[in-house]
């Protein structure tokens, strides 16, 4: 029991703690032997051509702001075409894109799911580069020329850009909590890249060469995340690119937040089952190790491990009270009992952050274990299903 206990807290602290704190000295090391990765100075007119993919589904409140946004970038015109693709959309968002000669819209009234629309916008495109954004999010100016002068580097095959979600002072445990993780997330990223490559893409904001693109299955629930791991298996880097950032508010309340990361998890099962050769670190190396780090171990036995763990330490510490287990049973409890607190205070609107940080933590592996469940009762649709978000 003793050893089953041990074994599993250490790969909870592995996966949360000791991937990153590894990652950091291998980095650090890396710099030493040969320097930092530093993106080369690529002048506007080297730059690649390059396709801007929207998806968007019935965004009719916010498409306006997002056209602004996107015709507001800064990108030689003659190198940038814009396609907006809005299939299924029964509201006025295809009409409002129709205002604007500047932009493709690509429109069927069927809904197939955001990757079959994902599938007909890039067999339209012709440039060499593709980059993908999500309708609800805004980027910063120079988020295609930061991205696309990665690609003067023939090692790289796509370019993840940063996720940043809006909160303020008020936010509440879906905004603290997520901005907290996505904070994390990115400096696990930077490393990442830098050591090697990133584990998968987020399609807030990600890019692809448009000949190493391929189609994946209409059934994908992460079809950003597949994408881009194809590329990586081809022998490409996914690079990260923190100064190509998509803003985007929180969900509007931990429900809305917790449908979303069940999705999510649901999505990276299917994604460990149909990237499972990827699992053969004698075969992909260095990937493969920061693979199973960064995203294996979040996505299948951590959630379980720490209730196992819980669970044992209070086993343990009934049948054999020893100080040491006494204290990390403490620490436990301290810590989901903040959880629960701050699960009380979000739901009576209260604002303390620090407690919203361990609750979301909670909901975020409660979330795995739940999209593992759905995932395997074949549950979960590939259809996308927008959460909602602040105003």
């Amino acid at each position: 029991m003793k050893i089953t206990f041990w074994i599993s807290l250490f790969i909870i602290i592995y996966t949360f703690v000791g991937y990153a704190v590894i990652l950091y000295i291998l980095v650090r090391i890396r710099r030493l032997v040969k320097g930092k990765r530093r993106p080369a100075e690529v002048l506007q007119n080297l730059l690649p051509s390059c396709t801007l993919v929207i998806a968007a589904y019935n965004e009719e409140d916010f498409i306006r702001q997002k056209i602004g946004n996107t015709l507001e970038l800064n990108y030689p015109e003659d190198k940038l075409d814009i396609v907006f693709v809005t299939d299924g959309s029964t509201d006025r968002t295809p009409d409002i894109i129709k205002e604007y000669p500047r932009i493709k819209l690509l429109h069927e009234t069927s809904r197939n799911g955001k990757i079959a629309a994902v599938h007909r916008a890039v067999a339209n495109v012709e440039t060499q580069v593709i980059v993908f954004t999500d309708a609800n999010t805004f980027l910063n100016r120079e988020a295609l020329t930061t991205i696309c002068r990665h690609y003067s580097d023939p090692t790289v095959g796509a370019v993840a850009g940063e996720k940043r979600i809006i909160s303020g002072d008020q936010a509440d445990a879906s905004a603290a909590g997520e901005g907290f993780y996505w904070k994390y997330e990115s400096a696990l990223k930077k490393w990442d890249s830098e050591l090697y490559s990133v584990v998968g893409a987020a399609g807030e904001l990600f890019s692809v060469r448009r000949h190493l693109y391929s189609p994946v299955s209409p059934n994908a629930i992460l079809d950003d995340f597949m994408i881009s791991m194809l590329i990586a298996l081809k022998g490409y880097r996914i690079v990260y690119e923190p100064d190509a950032y998509a803003l985007e508010t929180a969900s509007e309340n931990v429900s809305e937040e917790l449908k979303r990361k069940i999705r999510i998890a649901a999505g990276g099962i299917q994604s460990i089952l149909w990237l499972k050769h990827l699992l053969n670190i004698f075969k992909y190396g260095i990937l493969s190790f920061q693979y199973i780090s960064h995203r294996v171990l979040r996505w299948t036995i951590t959630p379980f491990l720490l209730v196992l763990v819980f669970l044992l330490n209070i086993l343990i510490t009934l049948l054999s009270p020893d100080l040491l287990y006494i204290v990390l049973l403490s620490f436990q409890t301290a810590f989901y009992t903040l959880a629960f607190a701050g699960m009380i205070l979000e739901k009576k609107q209260l604002r303390v952050k620090v407690l919203f940080i361990p609750y979301y933590f909670c909901v975020m592996n409660y979330a795995v274990a739940a999209g593992i469940f759905r995932y395997f009762r074949k549950q979960q649709s590939a259809v996308w299903e927008k959460a909602k978000r602040k105003l």
